[in-house]
C-alpha cells in the first residue's frame, strides 16, 4: 500500500487515471477520423456534382474573356494537364464563346525559364491564336490569386463577363472562389482529364478545396 501511494505522488496520477485518458484521446481520435472520412464524402460529391451546375451549361451566351486558369509547365511547354485546359480554351475560342483569352499563371519555381502565363501563351500562338487575342497574368501561384488578378485585369480594359476555363475536378472550388469574388455571373467551361491520374488528384483536390473552404472563413472575418 505505501508502495502504491509513493508511485502515485511521484507521477501524480493512478493507472486508472491513465487509462481513462488513454480512452479519452482514443474516442477523440475516432470521432476526428469519421469527422475527416465524411468531410471527403462531401468534397466528393461537390465534386462530382459540378455538371449539373448552372454555369457549366454547355450552351451559355458569348462572354468577354475566357480565362485559361494555370497549370504547371513540363520545362518550358505545359503539361499533359494544362495542355487539356488550352484546348479545351481553343475550342471554345474557335467556337466563339469568348472574344479575348487571359492566361493566368505565374512561375513554377524561380528557376523556371517562364511563368505558366507564357508558356500558354506560346502554346496557343502556335495553334493559330495571335499574340493580339492573348492578355497575360503572370503573378498568381493559386486559383484564388488567378481569379482575383484576372478581375484586375478585367477591370481595367473595362471587360464584365468572364468564361472560367478548367478541369471538371476543378469545377466547383473555382466557381465558388468567382463568386466570393463577386464576378458577374460566372461561367465554366470544363474538361474531364485523361492524362491525370484520378487517386492523386483526387486527394489533392480534396485538401485544396478544404484549404479554401478555410480560407473563406478568414476572408469573411477580414470582411467583419
Amino acid at each position: 500500500m505505501k508502495r502504491k501511494v509513493k508511485y502515485r505522488s511521484l507521477f501524480g496520477v493512478s493507472n486508472k487515471q491513465r487509462r481513462r485518458g488513454w480512452y479519452r484521446l482514443i474516442r477523440w481520435g475516432i470521432v476526428i477520423c469519421v469527422l475527416g472520412v465524411l468531410w471527403a464524402l462531401y468534397v466528393l460529391a461537390r465534386i462530382g456534382s459540378i455538371d449539373q451546375n448552372p454555369a457549366a451549361a454547355a450552351n451559355q451566351a458569348q462572354a468577354e474573356v475566357g480565362i485559361v486558369l494555370g497549370a504547371s509547365l513540363w520545362g518550358d511547354v505545359p503539361s499533359p494537364g494544362l495542355e487539356e485546359r488550352l484546348q479545351l480554351g481553343l475550342k471554345d475560342y474557335q467556337a466563339g464563346k469568348f472574344e479575348m483569352f487571359i492566361l493566368t499563371g505565374g512561375r513554377d519555381t524561380r528557376h523556371s525559364t517562364y511563368t505558366e502565363a507564357e508558356g500558354m501563351a506560346n502554346y496557343l500562338e502556335k495553334h493559330g491564336v495571335p499574340r493580339s487575342k492573348m492578355l497575360l497574368e503572370n503573378q498568381a501561384t493559386s486559383t484564388y490569386e488567378n481569379l482575383k488578378f484576372s478581375q484586375r485585369m478585367m477591370k481595367e480594359r473595362g471587360y464584365t463577363s468572364a468564361l472560367i476555363i478548367t478541369h471538371t475536378f476543378h469545377g466547383n472550388r473555382a466557381l465558388e472562389i468567382a463568386e466570393a469574388l463577386h464576378y458577374s455571373s460566372p461561367r465554366l467551361s470544363l474538361t474531364k482529364s485523361q492524362v491525370l491520374k484520378p487517386i492523386p488528384n483526387t486527394f489533392r483536390e480534396i485538401l485544396a478545396y478544404t484549404k479554401w473552404k478555410l480560407d473563406q472563413i478568414g476572408l469573411a472575418l477580414r470582411q467583419d
